[in-house]
């Protein structure tokens, strides 16, 4: 089966396995589009990677416990985006779990840490969020915990990071790498998923 849409042609297949409908995106052409593979998880499979996830994500949101399958995977390269109810709500990329910037229910339980307009363009341009360009945390994180990073006029999410530090050593940097980026709005994980959704 093919549905075209504009510049954008998907092909689908349809597998019966154990009384399931799986359907697997097999192509996703496109001039800008990556290749991507996109198939709904078996039932056994898809407990497994939540359970992984509430463990590894350490989030405090009862929404994360509501979670159940079926659970859609897209995989783009070395990226993965998780669909949960048609919502990218999760990422993997190097065997890190995170949410997606645009996975709001999840967001807004994480630490943050607000950033003046100046840090705006160079974080979403890829850089790493730098001590002079945060004006204030908000919760508590570890050395490793995953860090939502806002900017501070619209309080808009602009970022998923990792820090360097624990929060406590954090507010006391005046200079250097506080947080290291891992997803920020006009990268390639989040061009693709605007792209699937």
């Amino acid at each position: 089966m093919t549905w075209i849409n504009g510049n954008n042609s998907y092909s689908f297949a349809k597998n019966v396995e154990d009384s399931n409908i799986e359907v697997e995106l097999l192509t996703y052409g496109g001039d800008n589009m990556p290749n991507s593979n996109r198939r709904f998880m078996k039932e056994k499979e898809a407990k497994k990677f939540l359970s992984e996830f509430r463990e590894i994500m350490n989030l405090d949101s009862p929404k994360l416990l509501t979670l159940k399958p079926p659970i859609e995977l897209a995989k783009i390269n070395d990226e993965e985006i998780f669909f949960v109810g048609g919502k990218p709500i999760f990422a993997r990329l190097h065997k890190r779990f995170f949410p997606t910037l645009e996975s709001h229910d999840f967001l807004t339980s994480m630490p943050k840490a607000t950033v003046n307009m100046g840090a705006v363009p160079f974080i979403c341009n890829g850089a790493d969020v730098m001590a002079p360009g945060i004006v204030r945390f908000e919760g508590i994180f570890n050395e490793e915990d995953l860090v939502l990073v806002i900017d501070e006029l619209h309080r808009k999410s602009i970022a998923i990071t990792v820090a360097l530090y624990n929060v406590e050593n954090a507010k006391t940097l005046k200079r250097g790498k506080i947080l290291k980026n891992l997803h920020y709005i006009g990268d390639r994980l989040w061009k693709a998923i605007k792209q699937l959704s």
